[in-house]
């Protein structure tokens, strides 16, 4: 089989279009609470599709507002800060990936299986005293490398998923038997390519392969919400498999089955809302 070189990919990396500013601005921002909502509007405005596909969730009846939203920062002021700003970056990173002629990838599935990891790890994320909006952009993104392989490998992505069904195995052993490096290595040195913070590059790199518990509370939350999200089959893929993970991952979270529980509920719960931006 001819395997993808590490450097090869890499080099593909560096011809894939640069994040956009915008993008880059509001995935900056996850990471930081002292952000100002004007700085916030006005980096959301830039964008016009953006902006329109902010609204319209806003005004989607999943929040029941009485009256029509116009501006980002009625939305702001309605929603919240948190809310409208995790709507436009995933929105915005979507933007970034559209679909293509890959036939056989099912974008869709793939962008709710990410939304609904990136809800979940945010909802874990005060459990571990970590900033929950940094786990949900951990969360948006942690198979990103998937989109790299499809979008830059197309015949070699094509080749993975017929062996991922011939064997009916998870897509990761088809990555590694199909391509020699898997998603998560490719995510990985994608966010180190875009340079965002560490700790994101590792729970990236880790979340499938960690060599040892002794991981970042990131990288926990990663490996338990990737895995919720599968287990609630959320992104409505006819051959979502859930990843196998470390064995000591649920006691490492240190959760009760009462709060694990509620993790899952409050995670449909916002995934309702949260999956409405793939509506058009």
């Amino acid at each position: 089989m001819n395997h993808i070189v590490l450097d090869e990919m890499l080099r593909r990396l560096h011809d894939l279009p640069s994040l956009s500013t915008v993008v880059m601005e509001l995935l900056a921002s996850m990471n930081q609470d002292d952000v100002q909502v004007g700085t916030l509007a006005q980096s959301i405005a830039q964008d016009q599709a953006l902006t329109a596909k902010t609204l319209r969730l806003a005004n989607s009846s999943f929040y029941g507002m009485a009256r029509q939203i116009t501006t980002i920062q009625d939305a702001i002021a309605i929603l919240g800060f948190r809310t409208v700003r995790s709507v436009a970056a995933t929105a915005a990173l979507i933007g970034t990936f559209a679909g293509g002629p890959y036939t056989r990838f099912n974008f869709a599935s793939f962008w709710r299986h990410s939304i609904a990891a990136a809800v979940c790890a945010r909802e874990l994320a005060p459990y571990l005293n970590i900033n929950p909006e940094h786990a949900y952009t951990a969360g948006l993104l942690h198979d990103i490398g998937r989109l790299v392989l499809v979008t830059q490998f197309q015949p070699q992505y094509e080749a993975t998923m017929a062996y991922r069904t011939e064997h009916d195995c998870h897509l990761l052993e088809a990555e590694r038997a199909v391509l020699g490096v898997d998603h998560a290595q490719v995510g990985h040195a994608l966010t180190q390519h875009w340079k965002f913070p560490q700790a994101m590059q590792h729970a990236l790199a880790e979340h499938h392969a960690p060599s040892s518990l002794d991981v970042s509370a990131l990288t926990l939350v990663l490996m338990a919400a990737d895995a919720i999200a599968h287990a609630l089959d959320l992104s409505l893929d006819a051959d979502d498999l859930v990843a196998p993970v470390p064995a000591g991952l649920w006691q490492r979270l240190g959760l009760g089955e009462t709060t694990l529980q509620l993790v899952f509920e409050n995670t449909e719960a916002q995934f309702a809302g949260a999956s409405l931006i793939l509506n058009g």
